[in-house]
């Protein structure tokens, strides 16, 4: 039984927030992240994941959005298409930090603080706020 455009986007959303956890926990650990090391192995991990989850990311969202009929349908296209430059612009900060041989707690603390992926992450609290509320909508 293949997830739901809901489920997916769940669960896209959960990856990147967790990968960012983990960033922000791996960005005060002070290590310089030299290859093979397992915390270098793991964040990795983590970037990877994130980046997995952001690839199509919008595609899903509009496919929820398609399928709930909304109203109001064109000022979601037009977030959409917002979220769309954002997550590329996340992503594009996350492969550049994956392209390095090694990924340093500064090279994270940086990426934290990027603001890409702060839009992002903001992006995703809005979509999360917003299906929570169509959710409560729908079971009244």
């Amino acid at each position: 039984m293949s997830k739901t455009a809901q489920e997916q986007l769940h669960d896209r959303c959960n990856a990147i927030e967790e990968s960012y956890e983990f960033m922000l926990a791996y960005a005060a650990q002070g290590v310089s992240g030299a290859p093979g090391s397992q915390t270098g192995g793991q964040v990795r991990e983590y970037l990877t994941r994130a980046d997995t989850a952001l690839t199509g990311l919008a595609d899903i969202f509009r496919t929820l959005v398609v399928d709930a009929k909304v109203d109001s349908a064109d000022a979601y296209e037009t977030f959409i298409q917002m979220l769309e430059r954002d997550a590329g612009d996340a992503q594009a900060a996350l492969r550049l930090a994956l392209a390095q041989p090694a990924i340093s707690s500064q090279l994270v603390d940086n990426l934290n603080a990027s603001i890409h992926v702060r839009t992002l992450l903001t992006d995703l609290f809005l979509i999360d706020e917003i299906l929570k509320q169509r959710i409560a909508e729908a079971s009244r």
